[in-house]
């Protein structure tokens, strides 16, 4: 870990990212946004029009080992570059697949998708790699923040061009994600974070991952950042068809979708200083405490409160539970590990989300009415939550030091 005084590389760094998970990370909404209504559009069985997002997520947990991998062998802006030209090779498949009517090239673009989403995931990472102790949680949580401004910008642009290659719709959205990641990789080359170094002959490069999995910090980091990101992706992706199911429009689903996106990232602009004041630890455990409070005002009845104040815990729950495991992570290894353990903890993290993903629409549709489907998909978060707590307390009790 770098002194205070190198601060001022770390923060360089992290100007470039927050714009780089503005620019280039407006697609993330894009491709979440239209990927179901495109499905819709191109599969003859109506069953699979959600696919493309799975597989986004899916290719992102498969990609996060080999990205990780290059970054710590070629540095991360080798990594980014390579990031944003998936991003830019999926969007152009899937305007092809738009323009001939061909649904499975729009799956395999949505694959390219998830190189681009596994990418974005490191930039939280990089955000650390030249950063102090003290200034490393502010790091993540700023680089995190500027999810905020994709989560406006995104939409924006679906609502700008979505209809511009009329007859043929969101052929202009996705022309528009090839843009942004043509224009947004440039912002790669600002960035100054020098490669790790390779180990001396006879210096050790390390853990290996079965020796990190025996680190109580790394274990107790990967499960939190498992269970509050697959959690916040169970509900949020239940809440359209719980919304509309129990009697309320489109709209209505959009804007508590909206209020829950705002929840998500704008407590990161002080997240960083509560872990500095009160401690990763606590700060993780208030996390999971507030995911377990959204599910219980969800389980209180389906009025439009109940999905607001369901909806907001979600986002704050995920932000400070998945921000305190990102910093208590990246506190647990040294530079030349980081490239396998950040690979597997996004390998194991975004395969968890998959599972959720999936698992979200069977729940909603397994009891046979909107109102018991969403409480069956919040009563879905007590295994989990349980899960996170126990290995939190067992770890604030008995595995703390780091092995």
């Amino acid at each position: 870990m770098t002194s205070i005084a190198d601060d001022r590389i770390a923060r360089r760094n992290v100007k470039v990212l927050v714009a780089a998970q503005a620019i280039l990370g407006s697609q993330m909404p894009i491709s979440f946004v239209l990927g179901g209504l495109a499905g819709q559009y191109l599969a003859e069985n109506k069953f699979w029009s959600t696919l493309p997002i799975s597989l986004i997520v899916l290719g992102s947990m498969l990609t996060a080992p080999v990205m990780s991998g290059i970054m710590q062998k070629y540095g991360r802006r080798t990594g980014f570059v390579l990031g944003a030209a998936g991003g830019a090779i999926g969007a152009i498949l899937a305007t092809v697949a738009l323009w001939v009517g061909s649904f499975q090239l729009f799956l395999l673009g949505s694959v390219f998708t998830g190189i681009y989403m596994s990418a974005q995931g490191f930039y939280r990472f990089a955000a650390t790699d030249m950063a102090s102790e003290e200034y490393l949680p502010k790091a993540v949580s700023w680089v995190m923040a500027g999810g905020l401004l994709s989560a406006i910008v995104g939409p924006q642009i679906v609502k700008l061009t979505q209809a511009a290659m009329d007859p043929i719709p969101f052929v202009g959205s996705y022309l528009a994600i090839v843009a942004l990641n043509v224009v947004g990789v440039s912002l790669f080359f600002f960035l100054d974070i020098p490669k790790p170094k390779k180990p001396e002959a006879g210096e050790s490069s390390g853990r290996t991952r079965r020796e990190m999995l025996r680190d109580p910090r790394i274990v107790v980091a990967i499960i939190a950042a498992m269970v509050s990101y697959s959690l916040m992706n169970l509900v949020m992706t239940s809440t359209p068809l719980a919304v509309v199911g129990c009697g309320f429009d489109t709209n209505t689903a959009a804007n508590i979708v909206s209020a829950h996106v705002l929840a998500m990232y704008i407590p990161s602009f002080f997240t960083g200083n509560l872990i500095n004041r009160f401690g990763v630890e606590k700060i993780i455990g208030l996390g999971l405490a507030i995911l377990g409070g959204a599910g219980l005002i969800a389980l209180s009845g389906v009025e439009l409160i109940n999905f607001y104040g369901a909806l907001i815990l979600l986002g704050i729950g995920w932000n400070f539970g998945f921000i305190g495991a990102t910093t208590l992570l990246a506190e647990s290894h040294t530079p030349q590990e980081r490239g396998r353990v950040q690979g597997m903890n996004d390998f194991l993290v975004f395969g968890m989300v998959t599972f959720a993903s999936l698992s979200s629409g069977g729940l909603m549709n397994s009891n046979g009415s909107a109102e018991a489907g969403w409480a069956t998909v919040n009563l879905a978060m007590v295994p989990l939550l349980t899960l996170a707590f126990g290995a939190l307390i067992w770890f604030v009790i008995n595995g703390k030091k780091r092995n």
